[in-house]
């Protein structure tokens, strides 16, 4: 016995296509339709930390959670699921490292939704890596963003040992490697552990070039660096 059909399974493809473009015009003018009606509502953005101030305040409570190992893993349920499925207001963004021991939502113990993080190796930047800080900046209205180091960063050695001996950097890592150079010049001649200020003298330069591009006016822009070892996050305002 051949099963029945619903009305939509046995709609011809050009009826459910117009079935879909009435929907969506429906949306458009205010009107839901019977699934958009029960689409989960989105928190209001008042919820979220509405100036940098307050961000900077979330960040720090939540890295000092991590660091305490108390962490509370926010936002992570099904309703938060449910409610970033159809809009997002992440309340900072973070420029961090790619390396796999810096990951920004687990660092400042936060869930889904609460952060835009963008990540590059020694947090090079190239015009992806901008454009996705404006897209985040202008078009999200994110009020804070953080430039993240870390401790013993591998970038940064390579950028190191590259203006030490001079010795080319081949295939795709060299553009990271010149990215990072001038912090490792700045700080050739400086007391203390060379990669370590490589890091601090690279998180001050990108924060500085980041504070002088107008498509980041509207937002606080500040350095941070991740101790491996402790866990905890220093900021770095200027």
């Amino acid at each position: 016995m051949t099963p029945s059909l619903s009305p939509q399974d046995s709609a011809t493809p050009r009826r459910r296509a117009v079935l879909a473009l009435t929907a969506a015009a429906a949306m458009a003018a205010g009107v839901p339709s019977a699934r958009a009606a029960t689409a989960p509502t989105v928190r209001p953005r008042a919820e979220e930390p509405p100036t940098a101030a307050r961000a900077l305040a979330e960040l720090r409570a939540g890295n000092a959670r991590f660091a305490a190992l108390r962490q509370t893993h926010p936002h992570e349920d099904a309703v938060r699921r449910a409610a970033v499925a159809v809009s997002q207001h992440p309340f900072a963004l973070i420029l961090g490292c790619v390396d796999s021991r810096v990951p920004p939502e687990i660092v400042f113990d936060q869930g889904l939704g609460d952060l835009l993080a963008i990540r590059s190796a020694g947090q090079a930047l190239d015009e992806a890596v901008l454009g996705s800080i404006q897209f985040g900046v202008e078009e999200l209205g994110v009020p804070l963003v953080v430039v993240l180091g870390h401790e013993r960063c591998g970038a940064a050695t390579a950028a190191v040992e590259y203006v030490r001996t001079g010795r080319p950097v081949e295939g795709h890592l060299a553009r990271v490697v010149e990215e990072i150079a001038p912090a490792a010049r700045e700080t050739r001649d400086q007391p203390g552990d060379w990669v370590e200020n490589t890091v601090r003298a690279n998180v001050a330069l990108i924060r500085r070039r980041l504070a002088r591009d107008a498509a980041f006016d509207r937002a606080l822009i500040v350095g941070a660096r991740f101790d491996l070892d402790t866990g905890k996050v220093a900021f770095h305002p200027s």
